[in-house]
């Protein structure tokens, strides 16, 4: 009974305070219901404030945008304003100048009318003034016919042949008169002039040959210089571009090439190939590149030596160095180097002697032979090659005047063209200069003439200028002009089919038409 009791006091103990505790709980809760609303009041009256602020702040954003899109047109609108305003201010004054212009045209107008009204009026006064001074020269002259008893033709013819006849005798008198002076004085002046040149110019010649022959040691030499399989003379051929004969002569090999400097250079080197003993394709390269330089710088001294001895400054390297190649080239065996030399001092000299300036002279005569060791490449003969590189060179129109003139291949229009005409001469021409089998010089004559006479319309036909020239003169009746260029080209074309001949031949055909009469 008691335990019962007690376990009833224990239930409602517990009763209690579970009751007693949802009670705290159930005010807990209302509680922290009552602060979350309380929060959630505060954080909406926040956010409304946020709201309002942002509010504000974008129509403030909005007015300012619109205030500046308003300052903005209305600074835009003034701008075009202003600009329509000067654009109606230049129009204004462009109007203002043509109404001027207009006013001025028609004040011009009608000067212009009342001048011309003056001109008619002046001249019908002049044509009224010719008219009678007219019918006064008519009665003059009909009263001078009377008193002479002929009239105006019969008295001018008188008159005119009278004049004609006195100015034929003072002109006959007075060209006899100057051809008897001339002939006393031009030749003996002409010969004096030459002799003192050529008295004066003493030069040295020395004739080279036209191939070069190089020792050797012993004839076992020749087997090494052909080497295994001919590798060494095809090396050697190739880097100097000469060709090596090797043949029965004994302790000799012969070197052969249209190129002087080439055969030059391809001598010196085989000459040290020999000496050193070396002979392979490599050693042969380096040989023949280091004489190259060698003759180079050989050429170069010669050319500043040529113009040295002769007086002349002032002067292309290029130019320089065609001269100094002049040492390596002959024609008809004459050094052309010296031939150069002598002909700058001979025309140097002819001009001293006729009171000139010798400058340009000398330079045409130093430049007048350089066309010939030019670049081969070049198509022309050497007169046309030389007077390109002086034009190139800016020299001066004397010069390149007479470097043109020096074979007559161009028009003479300076004394300096004729001074370089008559020292070339004199340097070629004279005793021992130049050797060429005579033979072979006028069987190439005769041949470029037979070539010529060959076709069908030609009445004769000349060689010239040492077989540099033929000219042919044909049958007007027979050969019209198309036909006389046709048959230009194919007589050049059979000189160069049949005869062999240094630098090239000019052929020029000539069709003339001539009306012949005799007085009997």
């Amino acid at each position: 009974m008691g335990i019962d009791l007690a376990l009833v006091w224990v239930a409602l103990g517990l009763g209690a305070g579970v009751a007693a505790g949802y009670g705290v709980r159930v005010l807990v809760s209302r509680k922290r219901v009552a602060e979350a609303k309380a929060g959630a009041a505060r954080m909406t009256q926040e956010a409304e404030k946020e709201a309002e602020s942002k509010r504000r702040e974008a129509e403030l954003e909005i007015r300012d945008r619109m205030l500046q899109s308003r300052v903005e047109l209305e600074r835009e609108t003034r701008d075009q304003r202003n600009e329509l305003q000067t654009l109606e201010r230049r129009l204004l004054q462009r109007e203002e100048l043509v109404n001027r212009q207009m006013e001025g045209l028609d004040r011009r107008d009608k000067e212009m009318q009342a001048r011309q009204q003056t001109l008619q009026q002046q001249t019908a006064a002049v044509a009224e003034s010719e008219q009678r001074l007219k019918v006064l020269v008519e009665e003059q002259r009909r009263a001078l016919e009377r008193v002479a008893g002929m009239t105006t033709e019969e008295a001018k013819r008188v008159l005119l042949k009278a004049l004609e006849e006195e100015a034929r005798l003072e002109a006959a008198a007075l060209a006899k008169r100057i051809e008897e002076e001339a002939r006393e004085t031009a030749d003996h002046k002409a010969r004096e002039i030459l002799a003192v040149a050529v008295d004066r110019c003493s030069t040295d010649f020395v004739a080279e040959a036209t191939v070069s022959v190089v020792d050797l040691p012993s004839d076992d030499m020749k087997g090494r210089i052909i080497g295994r399989e001919g590798r060494n003379i095809r090396a050697f051929e190739k880097a100097t571009g000469i060709d090596v004969i090797v043949d029965d002569t004994p302790e000799a090999v012969i070197l052969s090439g249209f190129d002087s400097v080439r055969r030059e250079v391809a001598r010196i080197a085989l000459q040290r190939l020999i000496a050193d003993g070396r002979i392979h394709p490599a050693r042969i390269e380096e040989v023949v590149e280091k004489v190259k330089k060698e003759i180079e710088e050989d050429i170069r001294q010669a050319g500043e030596q040529a113009l040295f001895e002769v007086g002349v400054t002032g002067m292309h390297q290029e130019l320089v160095r065609l001269v100094g190649r002049l040492k390596y080239r002959t024609s008809y065996s004459q050094n052309q180097l010296q031939h150069t030399k002598e002909v700058t001092q001979l025309a140097g000299l002819i001009a001293a002697e006729l009171r000139m300036d010798p400058r340009y002279v000398k330079r045409a005569a130093l430049l007048h032979d350089i066309g010939k060791t030019a670049d081969s490449k070049r198509e022309g003969t050497h007169t046309e090659i030389a007077v390109e590189v002086a034009r190139k060179h800016n020299e001066h129109w004397k010069v390149i005047n007479a470097i043109a003139a020096h074979h007559g291949d161009e028009e003479v229009k300076c004394l300096e063209a004729i001074i370089l005409q008559a020292a070339d001469t004199l340097s070629a021409a004279r005793p021992g200069a130049r050797r060429e089998i005579l033979e072979s010089y006028v069987k190439r004559l005769e041949k470029l003439e037979e070539i010529a006479n060959s076709f069908k319309g030609v009445s004769t036909s000349y060689a010239i200028q040492a077989g540099r020239e033929v000219r042919i003169i044909v049958e007007s009746g027979e050969v019209n002009d198309d036909h006389a260029t046709q048959m230009a080209k194919e007589i050049a074309k059979r000189i160069e089919q049949e005869i062999e001949y240094p630098g090239q031949v000019k052929v020029t055909v000539i069709r003339e038409t001539r009306a012949v009469e005799y007085a009997r």
